[in-house]
């Protein structure tokens, strides 16, 4: 008798041993794999986006849609390769949900290892127009755009603004290619030249002297980071500024951009999906919030990260954390049920978010500070061009 009593205390104990272990497990923080650019010219970037998303959590008191989370960051130094170690190092830490890359060279040296695991990819910037259309992946998701996307819009400012004859000028890599092409796609004036400069250029003259040659309407160029400042600032130099008009993708001239570009931002149209002066209520929230937490306003790009962070929330919310329920989880994320601080914002069937894009000009306020003022909404519920390609 005392035997089976002992025996039955010990299961009993093993027993409450394995639901204790089972709590124990479904406690721990859902890993979040944040690979970024936080070295190099273009660390801001992903600064400004870990800041941003570091906020989301932050106000959910560590917590994502009521999920504890934990960020595991990354700095993939701008290059592919690096990019690749890191998700290759998660993905063996077990981390099944990934987000964070800005560029898409590295994203797109890093998204298929990702993807081959049967994890989940968030992008929070980079849109890569492969992933958007025969390459698309029911575990991949893009909150921000596919990058011909914004180009596009900039070809239809143009064309709205009447430039009948524009250069267009962008860094040899894949979303230098996809900015020009997307340009194009919208734009019904002439092309008077396509430029193609190298990804960490830091001196334009040759490229300069070459439109003072051609003398155009205006150019469109797309350089994002440091490159950018450099060549705003010298096409300013160069006295070009006053007779020619520059159009750019907010990626080539943002808050940060402006603060160091200084006198030569004035003036520039940018197109964009966010500023800060947007007259949508969880945006200005947002601002505000941001501006409290870090002491400057954010960028587009920590826009775009916050919204990142609470699509994932809704998601993480849909399924209490539980990764393992994917097809859940993934529906969750289809769904998009979160309010975003871009206003409109969907997602179409190849996973890209449909969504508006704005003219903006950059003008000093009142406080005689460049900022980027919306002139108008240059296209409504944009979906991209690559969703019919999408076989899911």
């Amino acid at each position: 008798m005392f035997k089976k009593i002992a025996i039955a205390s010990l299961a009993c104990l093993g027993t409450l041993s394995l639901a204790s272990a089972s709590a124990a497990e479904t406690s721990k923080p859902v890993r979040i794999g944040f690979i970024t650019t936080l070295s190099t010219p273009a660390g801001y970037i992903g600064e400004d986006q870990r800041d941003a998303f570091k906020l989301a959590i932050d106000q959910g008191g560590g917590k994502l849609g009521g999920v504890p989370v934990e960020m595991v960051l990354e700095d993939d130094g701008l290059k592919p390769a690096t990019g690749k170690q890191s998700a290759e190092k998660m993905l063996q830490e077990g981390i099944q949900l990934f987000t964070g890359i800005n560029f898409s060279n590295v994203l797109m040296a890093a998204a298929p290892a990702i993807l081959k695991q049967g994890a989940f990819y968030v992008s929070l910037n980079a849109g890569p127009s492969q992933f958007a259309g025969k390459r698309c992946d029911k575990n991949y998701f893009v909150a921000s755009f596919e990058n011909t996307s914004l180009h596009a819009a900039a070809g239809r400012a143009a064309t709205e603004q009447g430039f009948k004859n524009v250069a267009l000028l962008a860094p040899s890599y894949q979303a230098g290619r996809d900015a020009l092409e997307g340009f194009k796609r919208l734009y019904e004036g002439k092309v008077a030249v396509e430029i193609y400069t190298k990804l960490d250029q830091s001196d334009f003259s040759v490229e300069l002297a070459r439109l003072r040659e051609l003398a155009p309407d205006a150019i469109y160029q797309f350089h994002p980071g440091g490159a950018g400042i450099n060549f705003a600032k010298q096409f300013a130099n160069s006295g070009m500024n006053k007779t020619i008009p520059m159009f750019l993708p907010v990626f080539s001239m943002d808050l940060r951009m402006i603060q160091a570009t200084g006198d030569a931002a004035e003036g520039v149209y940018s197109t964009a999906l966010w500023s800060p002066l947007l007259d949508v209520p969880e945006s200005k929230q947002f601002v505000e919030d941001f501006k409290k937490a870090y002491g400057r306003v954010p960028t587009h790009y920590g826009a775009l990260a916050y919204d990142t962070a609470r699509l994932i929330a809704s998601a993480l919310q849909a399924v209490d954390g539980d990764l393992d329920r994917a097809d859940e989880f993934r529906a969750a994320l289809k769904r998009a049920d979160f309010k975003s601080v871009r206003g409109n914002f969907a997602f179409d069937t190849n996973q890209h978010p449909i969504q508006d894009y704005y003219l903006t000009k950059i003008e000093r306020n009142a406080d005689g500070q460049l900022m980027p003022t919306v002139m108008s909404k240059v296209l409504s519920n944009q979906k991209d061009a690559f969703a019919a390609e999408c076989q899911m």
